[in-house]
């Protein structure tokens, strides 16, 4: 059958193994680890604001996006970053945000995170995870989280605290594998 397909696509033998050893390269390319730098940090910083007492400045704005990263380990020293975008990367773990108490917005879409699980963060409003592989809706516990996407994960059963979030006007599931919505007991829901 292999024989037959590469004749269709007029391919030789030679050619056909020179083929599959780039897939096998490409493979290991997906899987070898990315490091985010801190070069890389400091190129990704915009957005100069007043900080703490408004004696200070720092950049809060962080963009990182599509750069193949596997580990963010380095951005817990960012303490001051508000915004911050992750999308288009390899990302299994949101574990090193935990000292980016200050966000504001968050996003993480294209990533491979099976979890929206975050360390409190007391001034998240805005969060995005479309397109990961979570399958739950555990630990999303933010005060003031207004807009959360979780279109196209592997969520099945979607609650959440409504104590926790009473300020959630907009919750995306779209494209999940849904039986359930029983636990959507927000009071301020919208859409």
């Amino acid at each position: 059958k292999q024989w037959y397909q590469r004749r269709v696509r007029g391919m030789s033998d030679e050619e056909d193994t020179q083929l599959e050893g780039g897939n096998e390269v490409e493979e290991e390319q997906e899987i070898a680890e990315c490091k985010l730098t801190e070069q890389l940090c400091g190129e990704s910083l915009s957005l100069l604001c007043k900080i703490g007492n408004g004696l200070s400045l720092a950049y809060v704005k962080m963009e990182l996006k599509g750069r193949a990263l596997t580990d963010i380990s380095i951005i817990s020293a960012f303490v001051h970053v508000r915004y911050l975008d992750l999308s288009d990367n390899k990302l299994e773990t949101l574990a090193p945000l935990s000292s980016l108490t200050h966000l504001l917005t968050l996003k993480v879409d294209n990533n491979r995170l099976t979890s929206a699980a975050l360390p409190p963060m007391p001034y998240l409003q805005r969060a995005s995870f479309q397109n990961n592989k979570i399958t739950d809706t555990d630990g999303i516990t933010h005060p003031l989280l207004e807009v959360i996407n979780l279109n196209n994960n592997q969520i099945t059963q979607a609650s959440f605290d409504s104590e926790a979030l009473q300020k959630l006007s907009v919750l995306e599931l779209r494209g999940n594998l849904l039986t359930s919505t029983a636990g959507l007991g927000l009071p301020k829901l919208q859409r």
